[in-house]
């Protein structure tokens, strides 16, 4: 099919701008991890969008923001380099929430990326009337303008009620350039189990906390695999997998009284995984404190950063 249409898109803006959210919309099923909380997203994450007349690969990436630790340092130069590298850069705006700083730096950054086609992406239109709306399209070409270039197109989007779905894939599938599939058709994701397992644990355990504690949660999954002594019938999936914080009283908020809340935490991670694995899971999980390990050179790179 000569004119099939494949290629990676990145999808950039300051935290909590609806990006991971937008991008299981997009794919149609959960590839990557949401919350209210800032910085949630921490790796690119993959996700493939499917249609008869091309292939889109959705990179979800960390919101850029101004580092206070080595870890946001390390994000911000994720981001960068996953932009250098894709077809098409996806810059989304929350349609509630004014043009700010934030959304200024990364403008400039990605000024310099000139060969490189972008498109604005405004999120979260079912959360503001027509009139909000029409100023927020304004401001957001306004601010390309300023620095010297134009969006290839601006788009209105409500990944909540499905609003322009449709739309964003048949404009961002129209900007790649002409190719194969790079991907089997049946795919999702290129994410390793082990990593989209962990990112569920992490979810669940950031649901309810607050301050700085978000910040200071990492997972890594020690083990996975099947039980021996269970037939093919009724498989069982042991996961065991290590919470990680910064200081005692972290720990001591993320098990809660009695074990309670980290059982909670386990019981919502285990069915999303169960959800996604399509298999049954007993998943064992321990907390570790980490001494500052935002901070720690060594200790990020031991967790995956």
């Amino acid at each position: 099919m000569t004119d099939f249409r494949s290629g990676f898109v990145c999808i950039v803006g300051r935290p909590n701008t609806g990006k991971s959210t937008l991008t299981n919309a997009l794919v149609g099923s959960k590839v990557a991890i949401t919350s209210d909380k800032p910085q949630t997203t921490r790796h690119a994450i993959r996700g493939l969008v499917h249609r008869d007349h091309g292939q889109i690969v959705l990179v979800d990436t960390p919101g850029i923001h101004r580092p206070r630790t080595l870890l946001g340092q390390r994000l911000n130069e994720l981001v960068r380099t996953t932009w250098a590298d894709v077809d098409v850069i996806a810059m989304c705006f929350p349609a509630d929430q004014p043009v700010g700083p934030g959304d200024r730096l990364i403008a400039q950054d990605i000024a310099g990326m000139e060969r490189t086609p972008k498109i604005a992406i405004v999120t979260k239109t079912d959360l503001v009337g027509k009139k909000k709306l029409a100023e927020q399209l304004i401001d957001v070409q306004t601010l390309a303008r300023r620095n010297g270039w134009e969006w290839t197109h601006i788009v209105p989007v409500s990944a909540v009620d499905g609003e322009n779905l449709e739309v964003i894939v048949d404009v961002l599938i129209s900007m790649l350039p002409q190719g194969p599939a790079l991907y089997p058709s049946g795919e999702i994701s290129e994410e390793p189990e082990e990593v989209m397992v962990a990112e569920l644990i992490r979810e669940a355990a950031l649901d309810g906390v607050r301050d700085e504690l978000p910040h200071s949660i990492a997972v890594v999954v020690e083990e996975m695999k099947l039980r021996e002594d269970r037939s093919e019938k009724k498989p069982l999936l042991d996961i065991h997998a290590f919470l990680y914080v910064e200081r005692d009283s972290q720990k001591a908020i993320v098990i809660g009284r009695g074990g309670q809340r980290l059982k909670v935490v386990g019981q919502a991670a285990r069915k999303n995984i169960e959800k996604m694995l399509g298999v049954p899971v007993y998943l064992d999980i321990r907390v570790k404190i980490a001494q500052d390990w935002q901070r720690d050179p060594k200790q990020l790179n031991r967790l995956g950063f």
